[in-house]
């Protein structure tokens, strides 16, 4: 059962960075700014989900040692973060948009 979630987790971590490949390259190429601006968001919401999932592998799904526990917490901040940001800079950008 163990390795079960541990393997749903690493292949959620690997759609996560997929999407957030795919929005980087979506972003780079937009000429409009509305569409720029969406694109940067759901690129931020999917790279937060990365990150959310990367803490959760290492603090929960590994044995902890100082070092694995500091980065894990690190990464659950900043994916937070990056959460937030992504879905507040949508709802701006969608508002902008119609």
């Amino acid at each position: 059962m163990y390795e079960i979630i541990l393997n749903g987790v690493f292949v959620l971590i690997a759609v996560s960075l997929v999407f957030s490949i795919y929005y980087s390259i979506k972003y780079r190429r937009q000429q409009q700014p509305v569409s720029r601006g969406i694109y940067q968001a759901k690129q931020n919401i999917a790279m937060g989900t990365m990150l959310v999932l990367l803490s959760i592998y290492l603090l929960y799904l590994m044995p902890g040692t100082n070092m694995r526990i500091t980065i894990g917490v690190l990464f659950l901040l900043i994916g937070l973060f990056n959460l937030f940001a992504g879905f507040r800079n949508q709802s701006f950008y969608r508002s902008k948009q119609d």
